[in-house]
């Protein structure tokens, strides 16, 4: 049987908050933030109502591999439009098994897995890696010609270097 592990909750209370309640995930925990004055009974209100709330929005938010799938059509036709096919995937999704590495391509069978772990990272850092494995599909080495194709992507090298500084924050990703 699963059990689903309840997120620790902090909350902030605030003498400058008059109304307004705010929440926001900050790594495992949520912290969410009250006005000074609220009783203990409107504070357990509160936040159960701000945990539900955020729950919803990151539930809207989950990216899927139809997602990926839709996202590298868009990469390909912008960045690799000439190499059309060539640069299609036969199946693209998301992978819990990635641990040292942010995205990998067979290009034997033109498969794509991508982390898990970037979800939730910026749009243009999942479009990095995405383009990234796109183009071994082109070109399986990282060779120049390799390194040409992914650098149409006008974000990738501040793509890099959002990836290099969350492995250098945390020693055991890639």
């Amino acid at each position: 049987m699963s059990t689903k592990r309840k997120p620790v909750v902090e909350v902030r209370r605030s003498q400058r908050r008059r109304r307004t309640v705010s929440a926001y995930r900050d790594g495992e925990r949520i912290v969410v933030l009250i006005p000074d004055k609220f009783s203990h009974d409107e504070e357990s209100e509160w936040v159960d109502r701000m945990l539900a709330r955020l729950a919803a929005r990151e539930q809207r938010n989950l990216r899927t591999d139809a997602d990926l799938a839709h996202r590298a059509r868009k990469l390909i036709s912008r960045y690799l439009r000439e190499h059309g096919d060539q640069a299609m995937p036969l199946s693209i999704r998301w992978v819990p098994n990635q641990n040292g590495r942010w995205g990998s391509c067979t290009p034997a069978d033109r498969t794509i897995r991508i982390s898990d772990r970037i979800q939730d990272m910026p749009d243009w850092v999942v479009d990095y890696v995405l383009l990234h494995e796109l183009a071994h599909l082109v070109v399986p080495s990282h060779n120049a010609n390799f390194w040409e194709l992914v650098g149409r992507y006008p974000k990738s090298e501040r793509a890099r270097g959002y990836l290099e500084g969350v492995a250098a924050a945390n020693p055991l990703l890639p």
